[in-house]
C-alpha cells in the first residue's frame, strides 16, 4: 500500500465552511480533519467533543489555497519529494496543485505532474501531485518507512533547511548593509582662517 486510505478523501474535502453545530462560536470554521474517522471537515469545538483521542490535522489557508504544516503531516505521511514553503514562520506544503501559467524559460525545477515552477529540486508541488505521480509511476510512496529510514530522512530534511538558510544568507550578501559613517566627531576640517583686522 503506497497511499494511506484517508489521503484521497482529505485532498477532496472542502475546508473553511462554518460549522452547522457551532456556527455562533468564534472558532467555528471547519479546518480540522480526522485521519481515523476519515469523514468531513469539522471545527475546533467538534474536535474536543468527537475526536478527542484521534489523529487530527489542522488545515490552514495561504493565498486562498489549503496548506498543512510540515510538523503535523510528516508524523503520518512520507512527504519526501514535495516542495515546502515558509509562510508566517511555519514550514508548510500545499494539499493540491495550484493553477499557474506554463513555466517560462530559465526555470530550473518544475513539478513532474502539473509543470508548476518550484523553488528547489523537488519532484512535486503538492500532496495531490505526488498522489498522481504515485498512481502513474509507483516510484514514490506516502507510507512512512522504518525508524532508521525515518531518521535518515529527518537528517536529509535538516540538511536541506541548512542549505536553504545558507542560500538565503547568500542572497542577503548580494546587498550588503551600508557601512556606518566614519565616527570621528572631533575631526578638524583644517586650520581656521580669521578675517584680517581693519584699522
Amino acid at each position: 500500500m503506497l497511499v494511506p486510505p484517508w489521503l484521497e478523501p482529505l485532498l477532496s474535502t472542502a475546508f473553511f465552511s462554518i460549522c452547522r453545530t457551532h456556527g455562533d462560536a468564534a472558532r467555528s470554521e471547519c479546518n480540522m480533519y480526522c485521519l481515523d474517522c476519515n469523514r468531513d471537515a469539522f471545527c475546533f469545538y467538534c474536535r474536543g467533543s468527537k475526536h478527542k483521542d484521534h489523529r487530527v490535522i489542522q488545515i490552514r489557508r495561504s493565498s486562498y489555497h489549503d496548506v498543512v504544516r510540515v510538523a503535523e503531516i510528516q508524523k503520518v505521511l512520507d512527504i519526501s519529494g514535495v516542495q515546502t514553503y515558509v509562510i508566517n514562520s511555519a514550514r508548510v506544503l500545499f494539499l493540491n496543485e495550484r493553477p499557474q501559467p506554463k513555466a517560462g524559460k530559465g526555470v530550473a525545477h518544475i513539478c513532474e505532474i502539473c509543470g508548476r515552477s518550484l523553488l528547489d529540486p523537488f519532484r512535486f508541488c503538492s500532496l495531490g501531485c505526488k498522489l498522481v505521480g504515485i498512481k502513474k509511476n509507483g516510484n514514490a510512496s506516502f507510507i512512512l518507512d522504518t525508524e532508521n529510514e525515518a531518521m535518515e530522512r529527518g537528517e536529509e530534511i535538516s540538511r536541506r533547511r541548512e542549505e536553504e538558510e545558507l542560500r538565503e544568507g547568500r542572497q542577503q550578501d548580494i546587498y550588503p548593509p551600508t557601512p556606518p559613517p566614519a565616527s570621528n566627531p572631533r575631526r578638524r576640517k583644517g586650520i581656521p582662517h580669521r578675517a584680517p583686522l581693519r584699522s
